[in-house]
């Protein structure tokens, strides 16, 4: 298991506050639902759930919930997960964009990602639910506007064995696409077991790829290339004689 905790890119010109805005409205919302009764619960999730069915039935009403379901998760380790590559990714790709642009972005891409679930499952009565499809597009626009940018993680060797490497970002999140597209298609035509929609992780990522650059700000991109170290100084130092760290 490969746990990522932060990454070694931190120089912004501003401070994310559209990241911390979607941080704080997801947990409000968890913790708003879980307050509820089993009863209520599960009509907010008729509600405000996306079903692909009904968003291809329904008519403009089902399509608002590819909105709202962005906003809901199904358990405290769903929203976990989540809020934490958020909170790694965000706040990078949110200073290359500018702040509205961003936001733009970040919710074309969980709706993108919705409808690429609908696409694939067209006739699914399951509930999709999370920000997992819009957090995706956010992990390819960071692998894109910085392709040097490095990530520090936990894995887990044998329980409690662990080590907390410096991976390159392209490495952790393009591997991580990997498996959400090799486990897409395992499950081609429907939710994996356990309620997982692959395909919106992989529309999601797609588009924002796809988008990165086109929603960067003018020099935005080039200012935060030039910022980022591609040798973290603390696994690289000069040497007395002033010779320059290895390259890998």
């Amino acid at each position: 298991m490969v746990i990522p905790i932060a990454d070694d890119n931190s120089r912004r010109r501003t401070t994310p506050g559209i990241t911390y805005l979607l941080i704080a409205v997801n947990v409000l919302v968890f913790l708003a639902m879980v307050r509820t009764t089993p009863t209520e619960q599960a009509r907010l999730m008729a509600t405000y759930a996306a079903v692909p069915r009904a968003v291809l039935h329904d008519g403009p009403t089902a399509w608002l919930t590819l909105l709202t379901s962005m906003f809901m998760h199904a358990g405290w380790l769903h929203l976990g997960g989540n809020m934490l590559f958020l909170w790694i990714f965000g706040d990078n790709v949110e200073d290359a964009m500018g702040h509205l642009r961003y936001l733009g972005f970040y919710l074309l891409c969980g709706v993108v990602a919705g409808l690429t679930q609908v696409a694939v499952d067209p006739s699914g009565t399951t509930p999709l639910v999370g920000a997992s499809g819009a957090i995706a597009g956010v992990l390819a626009a960071y692998v894109v506007l910085f392709p040097r940018g490095m990530v520090r993680t936990i894995v887990v060797l044998i329980p409690p064995l662990f080590v907390w490497p410096l991976l390159p970002a392209w490495l952790l999140i393009g591997g991580w696409f990997f498996l959400q597209f090799w486990s897409g298609l395992s499950s081609l035509g429907a939710l994996a077991a356990g309620g997982v929609a692959y395909w919106a992780h992989v529309g999601g990522f797609m588009l924002g790829a796809v988008l990165a650059k086109p929603f960067a700000r003018a020099g935005g991109v080039e200012h935060r290339l030039a910022t980022t170290r591609r040798y973290p100084q603390d696994l690289y130092r000069r040497d007395p004689y002033g010779r320059q760290p290895p390259r890998w």
